[in-house]
């Protein structure tokens, strides 16, 4: 039994130290990072237009629900 937990836990740190050493996962974090920086911006340029646009939509499914239950 603890032979086969030796070869799981060997194969494990075999991938995670494959996983930390590709390049191309930091390549991939820094475009993540980026584009979430880039809809953060436009959330904080856009927000009263977007606030506006869920007010109105948010009542406009206010009184489509009340004319169904009505």
């Amino acid at each position: 039994m603890l032979d086969v937990l030796d070869a799981l836990y060997l194969s494990a740190m075999i991938h995670l130290n494959a996983f930390i050493r590709d390049e191309k996962g930091a390549v991939d974090l820094v475009t993540v990072v980026v584009l979430i920086g880039i809809a953060l911006a436009l959330a904080v340029i856009f927000r009263q237009r977007i606030g506006n646009l869920l007010n109105t939509l948010f009542d406009s499914i206010d009184q489509n629900a009340e004319s169904v239950v009505s």
